[in-house]
Order: structure tokens, then C-alpha cells, then sequence
């Protein structure tokens, strides 16, 4: 029997994301400065057993936000490069979520990202086979940005990919309050102001200077979701407040939200401020940056 294959689903973290307009087929135009979490917690688990059976299974801590098996996004990635490629290998996927559902973290992307990783090894296929690539934009906007889990600018609707950035690894904690959000839900309260400020200069490399960066470029969505889900507010008001917080702000379309910190112990005494008296809270420290998964 042959031996099964794993791959680590991290989630992505946007740095940052501005809304530039709607396009004739009703998705909005993106920019995103985006990264990954190293952290084991902050990532799902896929194995794939090859065999001629196709099928799903999902545990972990949230495994029952995730839905039926049927309609997730693991099964779709199989189903898209299948049609590209004859012949394709695959097998029984076993999921385990550990990242939370519908949270502004892409797991669901990075889920669908490590499918394609599972089966780019199993048919022996390059990283640079094109069909890779447009299996993975078909499948969903994220999932380009989450094949190899480099930090990088998305664009359009992430059909667009910078170079990778050689970003220095940022101490975080990350906070979600137990608050789905549909990003369906949170563009229909953003309305029609688009950002029209000029292109971004060059993203910084060096910590100070890139946090200082961070600080004048936002987050055009979190109006929206806040409107959504009002916890979103308190929260980032208290992650600013924490001790030694250099930036606050929300992650995708939320709910999740992140702070920075300059060392790895200043965000694990913030995670068990934040922790304390908010139980139902998902709270974590992490380390964010590049994971360079490589199918």
C-alpha cells in the first residue's frame, strides 16, 4: 500500500488590503500584502492516501464550521485539475482544521492549495506546470497566493502575483471572537469607495520600517465588517491598548484581527491578556512571514 502524503495548510494573514473597484463581472479589484503563519496551531493537517476511491474526511477543532464534506473546496481542487489532466492520481484526503471557518485566515484556500501540493506529488508534476496555476485560480481567488505560502503583493482578484518578499518574521497574536463572517456579506455593506491613491511604494524589508509602513496602509474592509459584526471594533480598540502593541488591525474580511509585537514573549503575555475573561475567544500567538510550501 503505498504511504500517504501530508501537507501543512497555513493560514494567510493580509497585512494589508485596499478595494480599487468593481469589475463588469462584479468582483472587486484587490491589493493585498499578504503573509503566512508558521505556527502548527495556525495551520490545517491534509493527508492523502492514494487509491482509486475519492473521498473527504474532516476532524479537528473545526471541523463542524466546515460544512459537508461534499462542497468543500479539497474535493474542488481535485475535481478542477482533473479536468486538465488525465489520468489523475489521487485517493482518500483526510482534513484536520485547526484553523477557524469563514474568519478572514483563507483556510479554506490553504486547504485547497494543499490539495493541489498532495496531487502535484502523487503525478510527479513541476511547481511550474501552468495547469497547476490555473487549477489553482479557478478554484478560488486565494489559492494562487497559497501554493507555496511565500509573502507576496495579490492583485486583481488574486490572478496577480508579486515576486516574493523577503518580509522579516513578525511577532503577532491573533484574535478571532467567535464571529463567522460571509465575505459575500461583508462587500455588500462596503459600497462603492474604492481607493484611488497611487501605487504603493516599495514594501519595506527591515522591521521598524516596515511596521511604520503597515501604519499608513489599512484595511478598506474593516468599516464593513464592522458593521457586520460591531465585536470587531472593541476588539481592535483592545488589542491597541495592549502592552507593547505596534499595530492593530483586522485580517481579510474578518473577524479575525491581528496585533504586532517585537518579540515572540511580548505577544504570548498580550495572547493571555487577551485570553483572560474571554474564553469563547480564539486567541494564539504566532510568527508570521513565509512558509514556502512548494508543490
Amino acid at each position: 500500500m503505498p504511504a500517504p502524503l501530508i501537507e501543512k495548510a497555513p493560514a494567510k494573514i493580509n497585512l494589508t488590503l485596499r478595494v480599487l473597484g468593481r469589475r463588469e463581472d462584479g468582483y472587486h479589484e484587490l491589493e493585498s500584502l499578504v503573509a503566512f503563519a508558521g505556527s502548527d496551531d495556525l495551520a490545517d493537517k491534509l493527508t492523502l492516501h492514494p487509491g482509486a476511491k475519492i473521498t473527504l474526511d474532516i476532524s479537528g477543532p473545526f471541523s463542524g464550521p466546515s460544512g459537508p464534506a461534499a462542497g468543500n473546496l479539497v474535493l474542488k481542487a481535485h475535481a478542477v485539475l482533473r479536468q486538465r489532466i488525465d489520468g489523475l492520481k489521487a485517493g482518500q484526503f483526510l482534513l484536520e482544521k485547526n484553523i477557524p471557518v469563514a474568519a478572514g485566515l483563507g483556510g479554506g484556500s490553504a486547504d485547497a492549495a494543499a490539495a493541489l501540493r498532495l496531487l502535484a506529488r502523487l503525478n510527479a508534476l513541476s511547481v511550474d506546470d501552468p495547469r497547476l496555476a490555473a487549477a489553482a485560480l479557478e478554484v478560488g481567488a486565494d489559492v494562487p497566493v497559497c501554493l507555496a505560502s511565500r509573502s507576496r503583493i495579490m492583485r486583481g482578484i488574486g490572478d496577480r502575483l508579486s515576486p516574493p518578499l523577503d518580509l522579516p518574521q513578525l511577532a503577532s497574536v491573533l484574535v478571532n471572537p467567535g464571529v463567522a463572517l460571509a465575505t459575500r456579506d461583508v462587500f455588500a455593506k462596503f459600497g462603492d469607495t474604492f481607493d484611488t491613491r497611487p501605487d504603493r511604494a516599495e514594501v519595506p524589508q527591515q522591521y521598524d520600517a516596515l511596521v511604520e509602513w503597515l501604519a499608513h496602509h489599512d484595511n478598506d474592509l474593516t468599516p464593513a465588517a464592522t458593521a457586520c459584526a460591531p465585536v470587531i471594533a472593541e476588539l481592535l480598540a483592545r488589542m491597541r491598548d495592549l502592552p507593547g502593541a505596534r499595530l492593530a488591525r483586522m485580517s481579510g474580511s474578518g473577524a479575525t484581527c491581528f496585533a504586532l509585537f517585537a518579540t515572540a514573549g511580548e505577544a504570548a503575555a498580550a495572547a493571555w491578556l487577551l485570553q483572560a475573561g474571554h474564553e469563547d475567544w480564539w486567541v494564539i500567538p504566532a510568527m508570521l512571514g513565509s512558509v514556502e510550501n512548494r508543490p
